[in-house]
């Protein structure tokens, strides 16, 4: 009986100490638990496969406006191309690589209530329409990305011509700085 009451003492005493507080930064495991519940996995896949169409499509629209037609097997070879970028697109190791910016960023608190959120019905049906979601408002918005692309494609070209017109006085070997 004596060793039980001990037990239970140092289990009582111990127990604020072994328990993560709320402030503490999201363990590895909070991480993945939260990634399990969101479908992070499946979400990026589906993510990849929406882009794909919507980069299939600015990409048609771009070569339709500057050769006047696409290639005959242009469909084909763009959805093989896309299919593929989406098949072997490394979600997984992705997701691994996230895991120390949610660290950085949500604490073990933070992490429970989304995983709160997320497991409800309506986190959920967020997790399940967002899919949709984007594909709809990248449609709306492709014909805006489109024309502002052809206006920035334009505005890169029409400044290059000016460059290549002056003449420099010294010629520089050194690569341009990034920032």
């Amino acid at each position: 009986m004596k060793t039980f009451l001990m037990a239970l003492a140092c289990l009582i005493l111990c127990a604020p100490s072994i328990a993560q507080s709320a402030d503490e930064p999201a363990s590895r495991d909070d991480v993945i638990l939260y990634m399990r519940t969101m479908h992070s996995y499946d979400l990026l896949r589906r993510t990849m496969e929406v882009q794909s169409q919507a980069m299939q499509k600015l990409l048609y629209d771009q070569i339709t406006k500057e050769k006047g037609s696409v290639p005959a097997n242009y469909e084909t070879q763009m959805k093989k191309a896309m299919n593929d970028l989406v098949k072997n697109f490394p979600v997984e190791d992705i997701t691994q690589v996230m895991i120390p910016a949610y660290q950085k960023h949500f604490t073990h608190a933070d992490i429970e209530a989304m995983n709160r959120f997320y497991s409800s019905p309506v986190g959920q049906k967020v997790l399940h329409e967002l899919p949709a979601v984007m594909q709809e408002g990248m449609e709306a918005a492709m014909p805006m990305m489109s024309k502002y692309l052809t206006e920035w494609q334009e505005q890169i070209h029409k400044e290059m011509q000016e460059m290549e017109d002056e003449k420099p006085s010294v010629k520089s070997s050194a690569p341009p700085k990034q920032n």
